[in-house]
């Protein structure tokens, strides 16, 4: 099952003590990791001519379905436009499975890959598609959190590790004082390193869970699917969860018009579609105007 961030509003109080994921004003800046905004492409909102319809449909029923659309202020687009161009993440392993420096590496090199799949359909021949301003969004790994810290079989410093910090169900989580979503006034005073360690998102890997969750606070799938799926081109599940991120909703109970298959539509496609892509593209051009683009 997958949940959209729309969804996790009304829960998101009994959540808070079961996910550690990210919370950040868009005051704030991470020093030293940000990407500098590049020119942007025109305001314009020119999709194929055969997804007005099914986009302008989809866009009328996130108005009338999502309960704080326009005052919820912590999408993946606040996350970033706040980072000025890069997102931070903390992978929580809820896993026993040893954890080599070399898969820790490979785990890094695929989410980074994935979530820029996502940043790529913000841009048109290298330039940022209807005013969005970055080129390129750094995926910054500050962080991994386990029950025990034998299950990580490195001893370098490159990632913070947090080791029997565990939330209300017992899952292992980066510090909630270096969270964006415990935090989205800014203050990571009590966070060990400071707001340049703090997360965003969390890579939340579940030994045995199948399917997967995603919001605001990042996304959940199987440890198992996602160790498996590592050299795979598209981690599909894994794609439609940060889609959800982003503000992306489900398709259960319907379809827009002429639209069969596609990935946020669950089961039916396992990459990144032009109706996805243009979907990613019309929540920006909805919500752009709250940074003054």
């Amino acid at each position: 099952m997958r949940k959209h961030i729309a969804r996790l509003l009304a829960v998101l109080a009994a959540l808070a003590a079961l996910i550690a994921a990210p919370g950040l004003p868009a005051a704030f800046a991470a020093p030293g990791t940000a990407a500098a905004p590049a020119p942007a492409a025109a305001a314009v909102w020119n999709p194929p001519t055969n997804l007005v319809q099914p986009l302008n449909e989809v866009w009328n029923h996130v108005e009338s379905t999502y309960p704080n659309l326009y005052g919820f202020r912590n999408y993946g687009w606040d996350q970033i436009m706040a980072n000025r161009g890069s997102v931070n993440y903390c992978v929580r392993w809820e896993s026993d499975a040893p954890v080599s420096a070399a898969l820790r590496d490979r785990i890094h090199t695929a989410l980074k890959k994935q979530f820029g799949k996502w940043m790529s359909a913000m841009l048109d021949n290298g330039t940022g598609h209807n005013a969005w301003p970055y080129t390129n969004v750094p995926v910054n790994i500050v962080g991994w959190a386990v029950k025990n810290r034998s299950t990580l079989q490195w001893t370098d410093s490159s990632v913070d590790i947090y080791a029997g910090n565990l939330d209300g169900g017992g899952a292992p989580q980066c510090s909630p004082d270096c969270g964006r979503f415990f935090h989205q006034d800014g203050n990571y005073s009590r966070c060990p390193g400071g707001a340049a360690r703090h997360y965003d998102q969390s890579l939340w890997l579940t030994k045995g869970l199948s399917g997967g969750f995603g919001g605001d606070w990042g996304q959940r799938v199987g440890q198992e699917y996602f160790v498996n799926t590592l050299d795979q081109e598209n981690i599909h599940i894994f794609l439609h969860e940060v889609g959800h991120t982003f503000g992306l909703d489900d398709f259960y109970d319907w379809s827009p018009t002429g639209q069969c298959c596609f990935l946020m539509k669950a089961g039916s496609a396992a990459q990144i579609t032009e109706f996805d892509k243009w979907m990613f593209r019309d929540f920006w051009r909805h919500l752009k105007s709250r940074y003054g683009l």
